[in-house]
Parts: structure tokens; C-alpha cells; sequence
């Protein structure tokens, strides 16, 4: 078998496995497009707080499919060589990474399950609050 018909073969294989994960999988990435949202709102009026000092920017990133799980998605906030990263599993879980510096050992992770009509709960919305403020103050001492 030529190596074309293989690989078409092992994407067919593959497709069909995925298929099953799907639906949860759409949960995980409505709930990372809405937990992106509410972190834009929330970097708005930071942003708007801190205009006279440009040196306080954060930059958030797109949610994209995560880079080390498959049933994922992720997205991140960064300033310099500060981050943290948000990552919506479809098991029903978010991991909230950081504050790290880019290079170093990614930590501390905490883990914290989502509702299952993929609702963001007030346990997840106050952990995420404790993330970004520790990345601030991470991020902007002098």
C-alpha cells in the first residue's frame, strides 16, 4: 500500500474515533469562547485603568485547540515574558496555569470542573479572578 492510501486510511480511522468526542468537545470550546470573553471585558477596564501607563499592557490570545491535550482548547494572557493559560478540557474540567515565565517550568495548574451544561460556575469564575490577579502582580512588578 502506497504511503497516500495509508495515511488516507489512518485519517479515516482517526475521524471515526474522534467522532464520538464531539459533542463534548463543542462544550469545551463554547465554554473557552465564553470564558475568553469575559477575560477581554475584564482586560478592557484594566486597560482603561492603566491607559497612562502603557507599560501595564496585557495581550490575550485567540482560544485555539490546545497544544498539549487534543480534547482541548486554550488561550492565553501574556505580558512580556509573563503568562498564564486558561485550558478548557472536554472530560468537564478547566486548568488554570501560572503566572509562569516563558522558558520555565509552566505552575502552578489548578484544576477546577465546570458545570455540565458547560455553564461557567462561580468557582471557576473566582478562580480565574485569583489567576489574573496574581499574573498582574506577577507580570508588573517593577
Amino acid at each position: 500500500m502506497d504511503l497516500e492510501a495509508r495515511l488516507a486510511e489512518r485519517g479515516r480511522a482517526l475521524a471515526e474515533r474522534e467522532a464520538k468526542h464531539a459533542p463534548a468537545l463543542a462544550r469545551a470550546h463554547t465554554l473557552a469562547d465564553s470564558l475568553h470573553g469575559l477575560v477581554a471585558e475584564a482586560l478592557a477596564a484594566y486597560h482603561l485603568e492603566t491607559i497612562a501607563a502603557p507599560q501595564l499592557a496585557v495581550a490575550l490570545g485567540p482560544v485555539r485547540h490546545d497544544e498539549k491535550h487534543l480534547h482541548a482548547f486554550e488561550f492565553d494572557v501574556r505580558r512580556g515574558r509573563h503568562r498564564a493559560i486558561v485550558v478548557v478540557k472536554s472530560r468537564g474540567e478547566a486548568t488554570l496555569v501560572g503566572p509562569f515565565h516563558v522558558g520555565k517550568d509552566e505552575g502552578p495548574c489548578r484544576r477546577v470542573p465546570f458545570a455540565e451544561d458547560g455553564s461557567i460556575s462561580d468557582e471557576l469564575s473566582d478562580a480565574l479572578g485569583d489567576l489574573l490577579e496574581a499574573f498582574l502582580e506577577e507580570a508588573t512588578a517593577p
